[in-house]
């Protein structure tokens, strides 16, 4: 899908940076500006580098000032708003920008024609930058580009006593090297800082919203009158650099095989597809593939991952990532548990939570649906035994089995499931007890180990399975028909018949009866335990209170802690974040349960992708060709939190999957 915006997009800057584009080099490391080329956010970058994958990034290149110079007048192309209001306005020149496998910027100036292309390459924290200049004028043009340095960590503050040194094409600063090939005349300049960038997107957040760059080279380019020249420049870390000929094909050879691979017919779901792609990231602590939960602020988190993954690799039939990344977590598995931090250097991994084990299951379930790769399931099986006995005993973080099955979760000052915010002694959302959702995945994963206890008779055998230094579990060989039935039989206590919909926990506060998200899992799940009549009460009034063409709401509007706005300092964020805001990928699990309690008719399929269309209508607005992470509770009209959120599209492509037609 090709995205064109025109002048009537970008009116005024403010509006030029409504949206932004994102190109990934598979480290971590990113490119991504506003559709005017300018910086709304200090995490904007023509190059962020990561340089040890993906979590370590480095802002090598924040920003593009450029100038075409046409005897004694000088004009700027580029577009950047500064702290005292200036601005530099490029776009008052800019005439489109297009976005389908890399940004395209056109600009028109007085006779002349100028298109500015970036592109990065895969497994390499290089960016390519290419300038086509038709000088339709009568007299010679130069084209001036500076780039704007900080080589300091992503977030971090440029210091003015930061030295940059030029050594040839070797520009060197604060540890790191970064190395330029161009066609165009190469000039060391004299070193200049510039500390008054403003970055609109921080500031109305409540995060600083303002910004530091240093210069100290150019590059030039001089197009005689009447003629057409290209001004080429390659960054990257290594010495040896591709052309950008070289990356805009392997691009675009990349992003079709993707398109190939996924084999959606549906525009829209060939575009998540291949925009997928820019999650998936090489992790070298583990030698192996992780998926990175949102740009650009998020790492990659075990929850996230174990969502995420079922509609961004086996959806899109990418099964080899897919069985990289469960492995991945498979050697980390401890006490039951799946990491939701990995180690970086010498920490030791995170584990507070209590659903990615379980979801952990659910997606081995999902590939052996898709690959029936049973020597997988058996080099698992172990470990999964292993979750379902720690959980039935007991865990870190107050996770364990009462006595009627039923798992519960979280104590003291730990959030364990996504709705896991703090703010110092403050739990906004406190769901301490038994939540549905993970009694939904519980009962799930018990019915899952009930089939593969058959495929994997030679993993029956009881045995001493040491889950990490200092513990160790027996693990028993459990009748998981017989536990899930009683879950099943248990799970009775969530219904509210006066709401005809489930209680969000099991605790004894008001908590309980809040009307929240978290239930649409309980009948998007392939193995439902709720009758039909109870699922399609749920799916009803999950539409009723909850449902946007977006996402759905966290909380029930009429409820009286629902916040109908995220935004501001991040306390006042953090205080919303689950109290009303509309998250994205909840909304997959509502359309797989409408679909679900409908019996995957025609019509209801037909009904799910007319409404749809305001997905195909929300890739043109944040970040383009991508899901958000969230958007306001009460008006749901611009993206807001991650512009990338890696579960959103995920979750959507598992709808799109569902309704799928074979190209």
């Amino acid at each position: 899908m090709k995205f064109i915006y025109g002048k009537q997009d970008f009116q005024t800057l403010e509006r030029g940076e409504e949206n932004c584009f994102l190109m990934t080099n598979g480290l971590g490391g990113f490119s991504s500006l506003t559709m005017t080329g300018s910086c709304s956010r200090n995490d904007h970058a023509v190059l962020m580098a990561c340089m040890h994958a993906p979590n370590n990034r480095v802002n090598m290149i924040h920003r593009l000032e450029e100038m075409l110079c046409m005897g004694e007048e000088k004009i700027h192309i580029s577009s950047q708003r500064f702290a005292d209001g200036s601005a530099e306005e490029g776009f008052l020149y800019q005439t489109r920008f297009s976005y389908e496998d890399y940004p395209q910027f056109s600009y028109l100036i007085k006779g002349v024609e100028i298109m500015r292309t970036l592109v990065v390459k895969q497994g390499e924290n290089t960016v390519g930058i290419s300038y086509e200049i038709k000088n339709r004028s009568d007299k010679a043009v130069t084209l001036f580009v500076y780039p704007h340095l900080q080589f300091v960590p992503k977030g971090a503050l440029l210091s003015k006593e930061q030295s940059f040194t030029v050594e040839g094409r070797k520009i060197s600063a604060n540890g790191k090297q970064l190395y330029c090939e161009t066609n165009g005349e190469f000039s060391e300049l004299p070193l200049r800082f510039f500390d008054n960038l403003y970055y609109a997107y921080d500031a109305c957040d409540g995060r600083r919203e303002t910004g530091c760059t240093a210069v100290n080279h150019r590059v030039r380019l001089t197009v005689s009158a009447g003629q057409t020249d290209t001004l080429s420049i390659v960054y990257g870390v290594m010495k040896e650099l591709p052309s950008v000929e070289e990356m805009l094909a392997c691009m675009k050879q990349r992003r079709r095989a993707l398109e190939r691979q996924a084999g959606f017919a549906d525009e829209t779901a060939k575009t998540l597809a291949v925009n997928a792609d820019q999650f998936i990231s090489y992790r070298a602590s583990t030698a192996k593939q992780t998926i990175l939960a949102g740009f650009p602020f998020f790492e990659d988190w075990g929850r996230d991952t174990m969502i995420a993954i079922q509609g961004l690799c086996l959806a899109t039939r990418r099964y080899e990532e897919a069985e990289s990344i469960l492995k991945t977590f498979l050697a980390y598995c401890k006490k039951g548990l799946m990491p939701n931090l990995f180690p970086e250097g010498k920490e030791a991994p995170g584990y507070n939570t209590v659903d990615a084990s379980l979801l952990f299951i659910l997606a081995v379930y999902e590939y052996y649906k898709r690959t029936r790769d049973i020597a997988f399931v058996k080099s698992a099986y172990g470990t999964m035994a292993e979750i379902i006995e720690w959980y039935k005993k007991g865990t870190d973080f107050g996770i364990g089995m009462d006595t009627d099955g039923l798992i519960f979760a979280g104590k003291d000052l730990d959030q364990v499931t996504w709705m896991d915010v703090r703010v110092g002694d403050i739990l906004p959302t406190p769901r301490h007890g038994k939540p549905v959702e993970i009694n939904a995945y519980w009962y799930n994963v018990l019915r899952i180990m009930e089939e593969f206890q058959k495929l994997c008779p030679a993993q029956k055998a009881d045995k001493e399975k040491v889950a990490g230094a200092g513990s160790a579990v027996t693990v028993q060989e459990w009748d998981y028909g017989r536990l899930a039935d009683l879950v099943k039989e248990s799970f009775a206590k969530f219904w509210n018949e006066e709401t005809g919909c489930l209680k969000d926990v099991l605790s004894g506060t008001k908590a309980d009866l809040q009307i929240r998200c978290n239930q649409i899992w309980a009948v998007s799940l392939p193995f439902s335990v709720l009758s039909p009549e109870r699922e399609s009460q749920v799916v009803e009034t999950v539409f009723r209170k909850l449902y946007t063409p977006y996402g759905l709401r966290t909380l029930d509007p009429a409820d009286g802690e629902f916040c109908p706005v995220y935004g501001g300092e991040q306390l006042k964020r953090d205080l919303a974040y689950h109290q009303g805001t509309v998250w994205v990928f909840p909304l997959g699990g509502y359309y797989l349960a409408y679909l679900k309690v409908h019996g995957y008719s025609e019509e209801a399929k037909m009904y799910v992708k007319e409404q749809l269309a305001s997905i195909t209508a929300a890739l043109r607005e944040g970040c383009i060709g991508q899901l958000p992470e969230i958007y306001d509770g009460a008006n749901p009209v611009s993206s807001k939190g991650c512009f990338a959120q890696a579960w959103s599209v995920g979750e959507m492509l598992r709808v799109y999957d569902v309704l799928r037609e074979e190209v």
